[in-house]
């Protein structure tokens, strides 16, 4: 029953959000909802390989499509107007849509990563939901990579980069806009690997062992 009742929810946000982009869609580049591109920026460096956060690696069990890695696609994408609205679209529209809860009140667990199908999820699920509606939206999955931060709290946090040509990008549900990765304040660990099913570092030595916070 709670499947059911999560797969209607979903399939109702999806509608919402798909509808949202459709309509930003038509109004086109020079439409009211029309967004300047950001400036160029830099991409993050990676530093060798690390090694993942559990609750993800059980999220590959339970989803495995949802962590393949397509080498044939582009690592980058070309940020056009029409796409930089579909991730403000889609970035605003999940950060409202789903109620922040903790991975301990959610599943009774200290740290779970799963869709946020049911409308509740903790930081990982709001980015893996994104990262699903985006791909559903036409964007390559390999360049939507889920990533782990140290936030202004000091904790574990995941947020999704996606890796453009003018520089990586961070949709977070802390926050509705979609800033360069050099402006969140945040200190980057690690991120998924873009040729393969893994992670890669990204300068820092210390790693959280969870991303589970709001």
């Amino acid at each position: 029953m709670r499947n059911e009742f999560a797969q209607r929810r979903f399939s109702t946000l999806r509608r919402a959000v798909m509808a949202g982009l459709a309509l930003a869609a038509g109004l086109g580049a020079t439409g009211a909802m029309a967004q300047a591109l950001p400036a160029m920026g830099l991409s993050a460096v990676t530093t060798g390989a690390a090694r993942p956060i559990a609750a993800w690696a059980e999220f590959c069990e339970r989803y495995p499509g949802e962590c393949t890695v397509d080498r044939t696609e582009g690592a980058s994408l070309t940020l056009t107007p029409a796409i930089w609205q579909t991730i403000n679209t889609v970035n605003r529209r999940i950060n409202r849509a789903v109620e922040a809860v903790t991975d301990q009140e959610h599943w009774r667990s200290a740290d779970r990563w799963d869709l946020a199908e049911d409308g509740r999820g903790d930081c990982e699920d709001f980015q893996l939901l994104k990262r699903r509606l985006l791909v559903q939206a036409g964007l390559p999955r390999r360049a939507l990579r889920m990533t782990v931060v140290i936030d202004e709290k000091g904790e574990g946090h995941a947020v999704l980069t996606v890796v453009t040509n003018r520089g990586d990008l961070i949709l977070d549900n802390k926050t509705s806009a979609v800033l360069p990765w050099t402006q969140t304040g945040y200190t980057f660990v690690k991120r998924e690997s873009q040729d393969a099913v893994g992670w890669v570092a990204l300068g820092r030595d210390a790693s959280p062992v969870t991303a589970a916070n709001r």
